[in-house]
């Protein structure tokens, strides 16, 4: 017997379907992978999130969310998809050596922020480091920061964080930004930023948290230590859809082609939160098309439940 919704991923999207299909009496399926909770499972403190004037932190807000799911009657599976059939019906989901069917699918499998390679930068992710201008700006009033990358995202993350840093200082591998005319103007023209050029991080220093960063000049091959107390890794994010390879369009960015920003190509297949969302990605915009897939979901079992 096939499942009314599968559900892949189990960050903010994932979840927020989750709460909505089950409370419809879906018992819908969570696939969770081994590393389940998404991009909040890096973030230590999130203060932007409607309902918590205190803040929370990313993975306690994962965890109430799965709360709230499992109580509505969402069955999780922390295992990884190994494969997908959208074209058959029912729609077809392997989890390892097992195959499930489906009438609806929601995939929410989000996005993984690309990463230097650092050791230094997985020891203070959450402690200076970050890959969110715009989600963790705020801590970092008065401060010295460096942004790396040098497309619109590092363009983005920089404006934004004028706005509490006491300076901006983008670190840039090449002699040229790869980001569009008008953001390079709009971050040239700002006094608050500074560009460093043909250079690269190789080592961020400090104890508890970051102090400074160790900065190689590609052209000379001198390096230097900066102080600086954090650290913005903006050189882009890969979605996470090798699974449907062949069978949804992705754009020349890699991420899911949608029809409005939810529904695809194929029918009983809907997509929500960053796998697809290449502009806002926050947790708040992510579960709000969690919401709207689920509705998409309870229309479509509504619709085809009713025919003869």
């Amino acid at each position: 017997m096939a499942e009314k919704v599968i559900i892949i991923g189990s960050g903010p999207a994932g979840l927020s379907a989750a709460i909505y299909t089950a409370r419809e009496g879906f018992e819908p399926v969570v696939v969770g992978g081994y590393a389940s909770g998404g991009q909040l499972m890096l973030t230590t403190v999130v203060e932007n999130i409607p309902g918590f004037p205190e803040g929370i932190t990313g993975p306690e807000f994962v965890q109430q969310l799965r709360k709230q799911a499992e109580k509505f009657g969402t069955r999780f599976i922390d295992k990884d998809v190994t494969k997908v059939d959208l074209k058959s019906k029912p729609i077809k989901v392997s989890i390892e050596d097992k195959e499930y069917e489906t009438q609806t699918l929601v995939i929410a499998t989000g996005a993984n922020a690309k990463m230097l390679g650092l050791e230094s930068e997985k020891r203070f992710m959450g402690r200076g480091v970050s890959t969110c201008g715009t989600c963790d700006g705020p801590f970092f009033k008065g401060k010295d920061v460096i942004v790396i990358g040098g497309g619109d995202t590092a363009m983005e993350d920089s404006l934004f964080l004028t706005r509490f840093a006491k300076s901006v200082t983008i670190v840039h591998r090449r002699d040229s930004f790869r980001a569009s005319k008008i953001m390079q103007e709009r971050v040239m023209s700002n006094p608050k930023i500074k560009v460093v050029w043909n250079t690269t991080l190789q080592e961020i220093k400090g104890e508890k948290s970051v102090s400074s960063a160790v900065l190689k000049d590609e052209k000379s091959g001198q390096t230097s230590e900066m102080p600086i107390q954090g650290v913005f890794i903006a050189i882009g994010y890969q979605p996470n859809t090798k699974l449907f390879d062949g069978q949804l369009e992705t754009n020349d960015q890699g991420y899911l082609v949608t029809k409005d920003e939810i529904r695809t190509d194929i029918e009983g297949v809907y997509v929500a939160g960053d796998v697809a969302d290449h502009i806002y990605r926050q947790a708040g915009t992510a579960a709000g098309s969690g919401i709207k897939a689920a509705l998409c979901v309870r229309a479509f079992i509504a619709e085809h439940e009713a025919k003869p």
